[in-house]
């Protein structure tokens, strides 16, 4: 065989540093006049935030830092309006309560969440990340199959650290992920999925910590177990993000053949070295995000910055446009909502009564959060952690479900 036919069939070891030129992501929608509002309201209250607070940690409170003004983009408060259905205090209220969660549980903590940390986990290639779908997403593959170490903390830190990661390369105009999951079972051990209060514990991080950021999430051999799990949660879910969820379907539909891992159907060969990946995920993360964070200082370290800027979609930033003449006072900021905080004065952290005053509604497309969704379907999943076994029908399609239940929406 000659070098050229073998270096063309050579498995890939390394992330890809960017989507191939097939793929293109839809564009954001505009906002109505009444979303501009509500946003430009939102953010001069989010610029007005001296401090963090940390109730179950008291060390972790104090004053907002560059790197939470960093992850406080234009783009990051909007997928907190459209979780909160353009519920502007709510959608306050729960953007502070990351921004303490992050601190809480050192996502950007470079003494917590390190490579160093989370290096065992990745071992065996249980999560990776490679290729792009069809939106130009970068594709988080979880293999369960391969997993290589016994429940702890560390495990839902490697699904955050790595989902981190997979923000970190996600090219301009791109904010959500495509999440793939081969559940096919190991050799070595019998069950490896993620058990019920793990489930439970990342998908309430995931909707409430990072809402807006689920693309598209491609799932193969599914066993009865975890089928029962989806046909459980399913009732929970609103039909928007079920549409997200696809089993068992032709995976090239979503992802070009050639970014596709051959496991799910495409072409792309892969073969996972955890000394020659995670090296490589490392530099190319840590280039993408110091590239990102000099041209935020090179465009003024503003609050609201434009996340396609940020990852070098456009020349021109929050100080080439019209916020960046509000940011130096030169038109009147926008009017003040009832009941709004004084500037500089943290949101209450308890919930949000109702206004009686009806919010205008939303665009057709914006789903409307559900009341306690996220209480009741931790409640559900630990009543099936209780009894040992989910109900319904394991035969069913979990993606019709049964009509009168709550959904849970964000994710």
């Amino acid at each position: 065989m000659s070098s050229t036919t073998s270096q063309a069939t050579a498995a890939l070891k390394t992330p890809t540093p960017a989507p191939s030129s097939a793929e293109r992501p839809k564009p954001h929608p505009s906002l109505t006049a009444d979303q501009q509002k509500k946003y430009d309201w939102l953010l001069e209250q989010v610029k007005s935030w001296k401090d963090v607070p940390s109730p179950a940690r008291p060390e972790k409170a104090g004053p907002l830092t560059d790197n939470e003004r960093f992850w406080l983009t234009r783009e990051c408060l909007l997928r907190y309006l459209r979780a909160t259905k353009w519920n502007q205090k709510e959608a306050e209220q729960r953007l502070l309560g990351s921004l303490t969660w992050r601190r809480e549980y050192g996502v950007d903590d470079d003494d917590v969440l390190t490579w160093d940390h989370i290096s065992p986990e990745s071992e065996t290639g249980k999560q990776f990340i490679a290729g792009y779908d069809n939106e130009g997403r970068p594709c988080h593959y979880l293999n369960p199959g391969r997993q290589n170490t016994n429940v702890s903390p560390r495990q839902n830190q490697h699904f955050i650290f790595m989902l981190e990661r997979v923000i970190e390369l996600m090219p301009a105009h791109v904010e959500t992920i495509c999440l793939l999951i081969n559940f096919k079972q190991s050799k070595t051990r019998k069950y490896t999925a993620p058990g019920i209060s793990q489930g439970r514990e990342v998908l309430h991080m995931l909707q409430t910590h990072y809402p807006e950021r689920l693309g598209k999430a491609l799932i193969i051999n599914v066993p009865w177990v975890v089928w029962g799990f989806f046909k459980l949660i399913t009732p929970f879910i609103d039909p928007l993000t079920r549409q997200k969820l696809k089993f068992n379907e032709d995976m090239n539909q979503y992802v070009p053949p050639q970014e596709l891992w051959t496991e799910f159907g495409g072409k792309l060969e892969f073969d996972y070295d955890h000394a020659e990946y995670w090296p490589a995920l490392r530099k190319l993360c840590e280039e993408k995000r110091a590239a990102r964070r000099e041209r935020w200082v090179a465009g003024g370290s503003h609050v609201g910055e434009h996340e396609d800027y940020l990852a070098g979609g456009k020349e021109t930033g929050l100080a080439g446009t019209v916020e960046a003449a509000k940011e130096e006072g030169k038109e009147p900021a926008p009017a003040a909502v009832a009941d709004a905080p004084a500037p500089g004065t943290a949101p209450a952290t308890e919930p949000v009564k109702e206004e009686k005053k009806e919010e205008a509604a939303p665009p057709a497309t914006e789903a409307a959060p559900a009341t306690n969704a996220t209480e009741d379907v931790t409640e559900a999943l630990a009543k099936v952690e209780v009894e040992g076994k989910p109900e319904g029908n394991l035969e069913a399609d979990p993606m019709k479900p049964e009509a009168g239940t709550a959904k849970v929406e964000g994710v």
